[in-house]
């Protein structure tokens, strides 16, 4: 095996307003801070390490650019509507998907997005 086959992997978002995103992605969210310094937040997620980049200029993309998988996504869902968190209504979902869209073979997704635009999701297989 690899070297990086065999290593735990980091994920990295960029925010523009740490402040702002620091309270969303530990208060909101419910990720722990395990430091912070003057580029970057980390977070612990689940054993992930989620560097958020601080003051970066960026534009958030359109895609899903990080996401959690859950065993139930609908108490996900109930939980982060309690914290303020809004799910994405898309065209193409049916008008009774509650902001869950879910593709053949039974996979479902919802999405969200933080303070700076970036898309995050749910998803259920």
């Amino acid at each position: 095996m690899s070297a990086l086959g065999s290593s735990q992997v980091a994920a990295f978002i960029a925010v523009s307003d740490a402040v702002r995103s620091r309270d969303f992605y530990e208060n909101t969210l419910g990720l722990t801070v395990i430091r912070e310094d003057d580029w970057a937040v980390e977070f612990d997620a689940n054993g992930t390490s989620l560097r958020m980049q601080k003051g970066v200029s960026f534009t958030p993309q359109e895609f899903t650019v990080l996401g959690w998988h859950v065993d139930d996504i609908d108490a996900a869902m109930t939980d982060l509507r309690a914290r303020g968190v809004v799910f994405e209504e898309y065209p193409w979902m049916p008008p009774d998907s509650n902001g869950v869209m879910t593709f053949p073979g039974g996979a479902k997704v919802a999405w969200f997005k933080d303070p700076d635009g970036n898309v995050l999701s749910l998803d259920q297989y």
